[in-house]
């Protein structure tokens, strides 16, 4: 009866259905010498358990966090030198104004250089545009795989 009853307690150890007094059930029996040879398996699982519950942390945690002044620091030196960086950075968008002049040489001198490059793009695609009438002929190459199947054209599939 006591077999029967280690056996089911252990079906719902497994499916993690048992109480704290059923696994203590468990674990008292599983720490006697005697077990049921076919149990044999369960019993170094529940000796390591009862083991592991006696043991204790002795290492000594420290409440106290020492808080150190170099990241107040760094942070101190960063806000200086987005601030620099601001200033410096309006100071030279002030001296650099371009002339409309200049403006408009520029602006001539870039759409000359991509009309330049349209046109060198131009010749290259001349000389492979015979590839797009490989392309079309291709679809017409797909008709002839169709000889290949008679039964498609017969039951039309």
């Amino acid at each position: 009866m006591v077999l029967n009853n280690i056996e089911k307690l252990l079906e719902k150890y497994d499916n993690g259905e048992t109480t704290l007094q059923e696994e203590q059930q468990l674990k008292n029996y599983f720490s006697q010498e005697t077990v049921a040879p076919h149990l044999e398996m369960y019993k170094p699982m529940f000796a390591y358990f009862s083991k592991s519950s006696k043991e204790q942390f002795t290492k000594q945690v420290p409440l106290k966090t020492k808080s150190s002044l170099y990241y107040k620091w760094l942070s101190v030196a960063a806000v200086g030198v987005l601030m620099f960086g601001f200033f410096y950075n309006s100071s030279i968008n002030n001296t650099d104004e371009y002339t409309q002049t200049e403006k408009e040489l520029a602006y001539q001198q870039v759409k000359e250089s991509l009309h330049f490059v349209s046109k060198q793009l131009n010749k290259g695609t001349e000389k492979v545009s015979y590839l797009g009438i490989i392309n079309t002929a291709g679809t017409q190459v797909d008709y002839l795989k169709e000889f290949n199947h008679p039964l498609r054209r017969i039951f039309k599939n």
